[in-house]
């Protein structure tokens, strides 16, 4: 094996592939470059932003279901112990 050959790293490949890591030649595509990266920065932080208020809102979604259900499982467990209060509640 050549010596001159370094270890290929997958994320360079990409970012080459998609000419994201062209030397800039001026300061205008040092300009260009830097906020085509912070633009693409900002893009992920907003998707990952939106998918943890996503799952935030599932998981509230979620806790509200399992209390809802507590609540019954209780209430159900009340009036199985004691049938007059059953009775009661029927006659109502």
């Amino acid at each position: 094996m050549s010596e001159d050959k370094l270890e290929q790293n997958p994320a360079t490949d990409k970012a080459e592939s998609e000419g994201l890591m062209q030397d800039p030649k001026n300061v205008q595509e040092l300009t260009g470059y830097i906020q085509n990266m912070l633009q693409q920065m900002q893009e992920r932080f907003q998707m990952m932003s939106d998918q943890i208020i996503t799952r935030i809102d599932d998981m509230g979604s979620r806790i509200d279901d399992l209390e809802h259900n507590i609540n019954d499982l209780m209430s159900q467990a009340g009036n199985a112990s004691n049938p007059a209060l059953t009775q009661e509640k029927e006659s109502k």
